[in-house]
C-alpha cells in the first residue's frame, strides 16, 4: 500500500507531511518510558509484516499490522509506523522518503482513530473483545486503503482506476488482518493483560 515517489502532487505531499509531523509529535508526548519496548516491538512487527507479499491477481498485498499498533499504542502508533516506513524506504525502497509523510498518515490515522473507538471494548471478555479487535484490524487496513486512494485521486483524477484496484486488492487483507488482530488480542488478554490495560 506504499505510494511510490514521483506520483503525488506537491500539495498532497506537503499536507501528508504536516499531518504526520503533528500526529508524531502528539504520539511522542503520549509514549511513556515504560512503554518504549512495546512501541519498538510493534514497529518491528509492522516492518516485518509488510515484507511478506501475497499475490492477488495482477497485484500483491501484505499484512500491515497498523490496527494492532493503533489499538495498543493509541497516538504512539504514529512514531512506530513512521519508524517502520522509514526503514522500509531506506533498506528496500518501499515508498520513499519524500512520500513518507503521506504513507505514514494513510496507515496511522485510521489505526489511531479505530484504536480509540475499539479500545473500550477490550475489557469485555469473549466475543465482545474479539469483535472489537477484528473491527480495529480490518477497519484500519480498509481505512489505510481509502486514505491512499484519496491521496491518488486528489493528485489526479486519472488515478481513480488505480485507487479502485488498490481498495479491492486489500479487501482479503483486511479480513485476514482482522483475524490476526483478534487472535493476538485474545492471546495478550490471557498472557499479558497489562499490555491491553486490563490488569
Amino acid at each position: 500500500m506504499h505510494i511510490a515517489e514521483g506520483v503525488l502532487s506537491p500539495i498532497v505531499l506537503a499536507s501528508g507531511g504536516v499531518l504526520t509531523a503533528a500526529g508524531t509529535a502528539i504520539g511522542m508526548r503520549h509514549i511513556k518510558e515504560e512503554h518504549l519496548m512495546i512501541v519498538a516491538l510493534l514497529a518491528a512487527a509492522f516492518f516485518v509484516a509488510s515484507l511478506v507479499h501475497i499475490p492477488i491477481g495482477p497485484a500483491s498485498a501484505h499484512l500491515i499490522m497498523n490496527g494492532v499498533a493503533g489499538l495498543l499504542l493509541g497516538w504512539g502508533a504514529f512514531p512506530a509506523i513512521l519508524m517502520g516506513l522509514t526503514l522500509q524506504a531506506v533498506f528496500f525502497q518501499y515508498g520513499g522518503l519524500l512520500v513518507l509523510g503521506v504513507n505514514t498518515w494513510n496507515m496511522a490515522a485510521p489505526a489511531v482513530l479505530l484504536g480509540f473507538l475499539c479500545r473500550p471494548w477490550l475489557a469485555r471478555p469473549g466475543k465482545g473483545r474479539a469483535t472489537a479487535a477484528f473491527a480495529c484490524g480490518a477497519g484500519s487496513v480498509l481505512g489505510a486503503g481509502v486514505m491512499a486512494a484519496l491521496a491518488l485521486v486528489f493528485t489526479e483524477e486519472g488515478f481513480l482506476r488505480a485507487a479502485q484496484v488498490l481498495l479491492v486488492a486489500h479487501l482479503p487483507v483486511a479480513v485476514a488482518e482482522g483475524f490476526v488482530t483478534a487472535l493476538l488480542v485474545q492471546f495478550l488478554a490471557h498472557a499479558r493483560p497489562e499490555a491491553l490495560g486490563l490488569s
